[in-house]
């Protein structure tokens, strides 16, 4: 344990994080944990750009190729893939490299999760009966914990559901379970975060030639594969990269239609990424590829 190391890698998609993970865990005698909200999925490969088989060869990689797209997860999925990674890089005398893709998921390795209790059968058909009506199961909490529920849309049925659970369950509204169960940080000693900063022009290019490279590579096939095999209805399904493209395929859109949309909704999602990267990991180390590059891997 007093050899173990771990640092995490994060920035906007297309910036160069799969690339620098496997020269740093070379360098470095590391495993990489992936935080990808869609590379976490069997099949998707195309859309997901997640790292190649040769390079998982190469370096054990974590957070790949876990479940299927219909196949459910959450937030307690990535904690158990941390341990795991953990567990087996200090086993075989190996370092970490947290890969943050979708960097929600580090933050709460490092911010941690509030414990949930097992949800009775009974209860979950209390809230089942309530959330018949959207509104009205939206109307009923509200009524008991506004500042909570302020941060729950009436749209958000899964998030509905699970403080339904939570109130029937305890008697306790979010706000009061919450209180008294206060989060507890997976990642209990603090790793260097370091975040690839790339300038917007570039990195539309970089988000251009990319979606390129994709579509070349087969991903409307890829995407017809996987709506015959899963139909539209799992999550990943509506992701960027595949939900344009079953557009295309509704006949909605021409092929350069699409192009133009995954590039744009990518863009779109490299500024979300950004505004959380800044937001929330103020101890970064914020420097454009070359010169993290040369940081890391001197």
């Amino acid at each position: 344990m007093s050899d173990f190391k771990q640092v995490a890698l994060i920035g906007a998609t297309a910036s160069g994080k799969s690339s620098l993970a496997i020269k740093l865990a070379e360098e470095r005698n590391a495993y990489i944990l992936s935080l990808d909200s869609l590379s976490i999925y069997k099949e998707i490969n195309i859309a997901s750009a997640k790292p190649s088989l040769e390079e998982r060869h190469k370096i054990k990689h974590f957070g790949v190729d876990v479940i299927f797209p219909d196949e459910p997860f959450d937030v307690t999925t990535f904690i158990e893939l941390y341990n795991s990674a953990k567990k087996s890089a200090i086993e075989h005398n190996k370092n970490l490299i947290i890969v943050g893709g979708t960097s929600f998921y580090l933050n709460m390795l490092l911010e941690g999760i509030s414990q949930l209790p097992s949800i009775s059968w009974k209860t979950k058909q209390k809230s089942n009966a309530l959330l018949q009506n959207v509104e009205e199961a939206h109307k009923f909490l509200y009524d008991k914990d506004k500042e909570y529920l302020k941060r729950i849309t009436i749209h958000d049925r899964y998030r509905l559901e699970k403080m339904l659970n939570l109130y029937f369950e305890t008697g306790m509204t979010p706000t009061e379970y919450f209180s008294a169960n206060p989060p507890k940080p997976i990642i209990e000693e603090r790793p260097p975060i370091y975040e690839i900063d790339v300038d917007r022009d570039t990195l539309r290019k970089r988000i251009t030639r990319r979606t390129s490279n994709m579509l070349k590579a087969g991903l409307i096939d890829e995407v017809f594969y996987l709506e015959k095999n899963y139909s539209r209805k799992p999550n990943p399904m509506r992701s960027i990269g595949i939900k344009e493209v079953l557009s295309y395929l509704d006949g909605y859109d021409t092929k350069f239609e699409m192009k133009t949309k995954i590039i744009t909704h990518t863009t779109q999602l490299a500024k979300r990424q950004r505004t959380f990267n800044n937001s929330k990991f103020k101890d970064k180390v914020s420097l454009p590829l070359h010169e993290l590059e040369n940081l890391l891997l001197k």
